[in-house]
């Protein structure tokens, strides 16, 4: 489905929540709470996203430590021809083709070397995938550069959960599943009184997930990624192994 829907229907769950908006621009903690943009609590869980900025301010990001990747996505208007997720290699690039709704697809677009122009340079390394695509039906928004390595995850009475608190790659579709199970392990720590915990669960959740997209990231670079796809359509079970390892 479009994040757009995803992010309703989550709303519609967070009964008894209070909203606010406002913009972090400091954050000051002491033993008993923290306070940022206008507000004072206990804890502050930073879900502020790949390159947060409450991260930033508490100077817990590390530099990176392989070749900067980039994605941009965009939508067009044409029935899904499949239900299921098609993934397009060309050098220094990969297209991820998901059926969004039933008159739209989404085109999501993750590269090493930008093309000069935008969205339809990168489209153009897809030819076969750009012939079966129609008008485009949103504007490109892009993201990056996608690896993000932090220091720790809990900073005195500061947490940080989903993307802010490290990412590595989009290439398995991870982020959501992961920002979720993050979340909820986040809580049962602050529940149970033991908010340093979360840095042992957030690296137990993360695990799998650092270490299959680090080998897809060396795989996709080695002269080895041609023999990849032949193999796992004689070995399908190779495939099976890999989804269910992402799966849990």
């Amino acid at each position: 489905m479009r994040r757009t829907a995803l992010h309703a229907a989550l709303s519609t769950r967070a009964l008894g929540v209070a909203r606010v908006e406002g913009r972090v621009d400091d954050v000051r903690q002491d033993d008993d709470g923290v306070a940022a943009a206008g507000l004072r609590a206990r804890w502050l869980i930073a879900a502020d996203g790949l390159h947060s900025p409450v991260r930033r301010r508490l100077g817990l990001d590390l530099p990176p430590r392989r070749p900067a990747r980039y994605g941009v996505r965009r939508h067009f208007a044409v029935a899904p021809w499949t239900d299921l997720v098609e993934v397009h290699w060309a050098p220094d690039a990969e297209a991820y083709v998901t059926p969004v709704a039933p008159d739209a697809v989404g085109v999501a677009l993750l590269f090493a070397r930008p093309a000069p122009g935008g969205f339809e340079p990168l489209l153009a390394r897809f030819p076969r995938l750009a012939e079966r695509l129609g008008a485009p039906a949103t504007p490109p928004l892009g993201a990056g550069p996608f690896e993000q390595r932090v220091r720790r995850r809990v900073a005195g009475r500061v947490l940080l959960v989903g993307d802010a608190a490290g990412y590595l790659d989009p290439l398995t579709g991870e982020g959501v599943r992961l920002g979720l199970a993050q979340a909820r392990a986040l809580v049962r720590c602050l529940v149970a009184g033991r908010p340093l915990a979360y840095e042992h669960a957030w690296r137990r959740l993360a695990r799998r997930y650092w270490l299959l997209t680090d080998g897809l990231l060396r795989l996709r670079r080695s002269p080895l990624r041609r023999a990849l796809v032949p193999t796992l359509r004689a070995c399908p079970w190779l495939f099976d192994l890999a989804l269910d390892q992402l799966a849990r």
